[in-house]
């Protein structure tokens, strides 16, 4: 109605700013609807001067898929080389590529999308739950105000997920309400094994959800999977 796109981007302090904007490319202009979003949803492909991949915990480079999802790594002229007195030396290898503590997976078509950080992302017998994935689907249950994932020791898995719920004033859905709603809508091991109900989630000062807080607070807690 007001003839305004909105264009989404990604970029960090260490990269002057900008790593990825997400314009369509030519083979994407036709799309409308539900897939033109799914595509403009995504934080985009790097421009000129800006290198990126994704790797495994060995570093090991993994494909451009769109669902295989690693550690965010990028390289550029623009890109820092180091912090100031060397702090964070572990982010930087000797090849120029810097870790950015994002997770992402990278499309075919060099399409970027984070799907979480990696000091949040839960590792559950190997392998990788998106916590992200989870609070927004978490979210979309009408009785739900806000949610946030944590990963909690597990003997077998090493993590499992716990959901944090905030419902809606009013309203007071139980933990079978929740997996119910989730239920078929993401891969059944990446299931929350329980869901816990607070009155509200701690943020940081720009309004992020404050998952050491979380983790700090539910620290004792024990799964019934457990």
């Amino acid at each position: 109605d007001y003839d305004v796109q909105v264009v989404h981007a990604w970029g960090m302090t260490e990269m002057s700013p900008l790593g990825t904007l997400c314009t369509l490319k030519p083979q994407y202009e036709a799309l409308t609807g539900e897939a033109r979003l799914d595509v403009q949803g995504k934080q985009g492909f790097s421009p000129f001067g800006v290198e990126m991949k994704v790797t495994d915990d060995d570093n090991n480079a993994l494909p451009w898929d769109g669902k295989t999802f690693g550690h965010l790594k990028v390289r550029g002229p623009a890109v820092a080389r180091a912090y100031y007195g060397g702090a964070g030396a572990e982010q930087f290898d000797a090849d120029g590529w810097f870790d950015t503590g994002d997770v992402a997976h990278i499309d075919a078509s060099g399409y970027m999308q984070i799907t979480d950080r990696a000091k949040d992302v839960i590792k559950s017998g190997g392998e990788w739950i998106s916590t992200i994935d989870l609070e927004n689907l978490a979210v979309g249950h009408p009785d739900v105000a806000e949610a946030a994932a944590i990963g909690i020791p597990h003997s077998k898995w090493g993590e499992r997920p716990l959901l944090v719920v905030v419902s809606k004033p009013g309203r007071e859905p139980s933990k079978g309400d929740i997996l119910t709603f989730m239920s078929g809508k993401v891969a059944k091991w990446w299931m929350p094994d329980d869901v816990a109900f607070v009155g509200e989630i701690p943020h940081t000062a720009t309004g992020k959800i404050q998952k050491t807080s979380l983790r700090a607070q539910f620290k004792d807690y024990r799964l019934p999977t457990d």
